[in-house]
């Protein structure tokens, strides 16, 4: 018989995931283990992805490319990569996943150098996708698939979250034998070497703003606690991991879960992190939130979003979420000794300028207020940028403004749609210079005033200089031209941006 083409598992270099295990392809690695032979190739470590992409490609023994894509920097290489496959090795089949590949699959499709798009978790589409192309098959009864056919474009139907228990290990040994996993082990807040873990898929809420609602539609499942321990110990005992961030959109959806997790976790000595929804976690009992901490939770990552009820509700979290729920969660928190780490969007569209500007200014006013209940309340700040939820109200009032996406894939690799997806600089018509001036300079108020405990480089003198030089700016609300707290932060302190580069 003869053997089949080998796969290459491709995640493009992305700023906030240099020294992060890349669970997205440990996963595509597992869904054909053992099916087809793969290699991987993490562009955060190498330092010429494309020319071992190339070496592989050059033996003829690759048939498949497989890249997982996120929004903003993995655009960069993942786009001219894939077209140049398919420019010098045509018989190449070229696979996209990630959220990027599904909630922009029309102008990934129609590139012309693309040719499926795994919609969701592709733990059976993958290999089921493999071995319908190897067998000559129609992949249309294969579910959570997006692909063209006689210029159409077909979207197969969804398939149920599976049970995560049920899914083969991550190989993590094959990972080590292409990069040493240590060197994804990173210094960080939490600790000397700090392990990512992915332990759940999905979201059982619908926030119009969240790239993940249009895949998962409400939908979560998540591995059991015994399980993300065992994994979490093996990174421990194997490779000397000390720390780790759940990277899971929701970690806490389950009191019961975390509950389990928190105890088997009691006495490993391990400092972790997760992304929970504030509405959620505020049920939690004073017991539970207890626990959690003396099992070594340090900060917990909430969409805090906004202070405004209207606005929260146009974003889906109204009747779920509020602003004073928002405030009296983070003066909860400080009594157990967790650090809430608040997101906050700003410049949501509204119906005149003068709106967008005054809802602006309750924000900044509202996140003052946070830091007043709670001095040790992290925020992060980012500007909104508009996902295709269709039918959400907060959509709809963009497709009004004028907004729309690029047509052609390749305008995402314009400096402006990067930023775009950093939520940094987006290019929402309501949005003018000037407030994007004044979100950006109240910003840097607010991180030399209370700068980031996150960033382990900062010492107890430089935290004293930053406040003390940014005290005047920010108890008077004069936040325009912050040059010298910029040159201070860029040049000597060299601040960090946790919203963009992780711990």
């Amino acid at each position: 018989m003869a053997q089949k083409p080998q796969v290459i598992i491709f995640n493009p270099r992305s700023a906030e995931a240099k020294h992060r295990i890349p669970n997205s392809i440990l996963q595509v690695g597992a869904s054909i283990e053992g099916k087809f032979d793969y290699v991987f190739v993490d562009g955060n470590r190498e330092s010429d992805p494309w020319t071992t992409i190339e070496n592989h490609l050059k033996t003829g023994k690759f048939g498949y490319f497989g890249s997982t894509v996120m929004p903003g920097p993995q655009l960069a290489q993942a786009i001219p990569f894939t077209k140049k496959i398919r420019e010098n090795f045509p018989e190449v089949v070229n696979i996209w996943g990630g959220y990027f590949a599904s909630n922009q699959h029309t102008s990934v499709l129609n590139s012309g150098f693309v040719d499926y798009v795994v919609n969701g978790p592709g733990d059976r589409a993958f290999p089921a996708l493999l071995e319908a192309l190897e067998a000559g098959n129609s992949p249309e009864g294969i579910q959570n698939l997006i692909f063209k056919k006689d210029g159409k474009i077909i979207t197969t139907h969804k398939e149920a979250l599976l049970d995560q228990d049920t899914l083969p290990p991550f190989p993590y040994a094959k990972l080590n034998s292409f990069y040493s996993l240590d060197g994804y082990l990173a210094h960080t807040f939490l600790g000397k070497k700090t392990a990512g873990y992915h332990s759940s898929f999905g979201c059982p809420f619908t926030c119009s703003f969240c790239a993940v609602v249009p895949i998962y539609n409400a939908r979560w499942k998540g591995k059991s606690a015994n399980l993300i321990y065992q994994d979490v110990k093996y990174l421990k005992e194997k490779f000397g991991a000390d720390a780790v961030e759940f990277h899971d959109n929701n970690f806490f959806v389950s009191e019961r879960r975390t509950v389990e997790f928190a105890k088997l976790m009691l006495h490993e000595g391990m400092n972790w992190w997760g992304e929970a929804r504030i509405d959620t976690m505020d049920k939690y009992s004073d017991e539970s939130l207890t626990l959690i901490r003396e099992s070594g939770c340090r900060m917990i990552f909430f969409g805090a979003e906004s202070g405004n009820d209207e606005i929260l509700k146009s974003m889906d979290k109204g009747g779920k979420q509020t602003g004073e729920q928002v405030r009296h969660f983070a003066e909860r928190l400080r009594k157990f000794d967790i650090v809430p780490e608040y997101s906050f969007v700003l410049g949501t569209p509204a119906a005149t300028p003068e709106e967008v500007m005054a809802q602006i200014d309750r924000e900044i006013d509202f996140i003052k207020t946070i830091k007043e209940v709670n001095p040790d309340t992290e925020i992060i700040i980012y500007m909104y940028s508009p996902v295709p939820t269709e039918g959400s109200e907060l959509y709809n009032k963009v497709l009004e403004s004028g907004f729309r996406f690029p047509e052609r894939l390749e305008d995402w690799l314009e400096p402006a749609w990067e930023k775009f997806d950093l939520r940094k600089n987006p290019l929402t018509p309501w949005l003018r210079p000037e407030m994007v001036d004044k979100i950006r300079d109240f910003e840097t108020v607010l991180n030399a005033y209370y700068p980031t405990n996150s960033d382990i480089k900062l010492t107890s003198f430089q935290r004293k200089a930053m406040r003390s030089l940014s005290s005047w700016r920010y108890r008077g609300n004069i936040f325009k031209f912050p040059y010298e707290l910029k040159v201070l932060q860029k040049f000597w302190l060299r601040y960090r941006q946790p919203e963009i580069e992780g711990f």
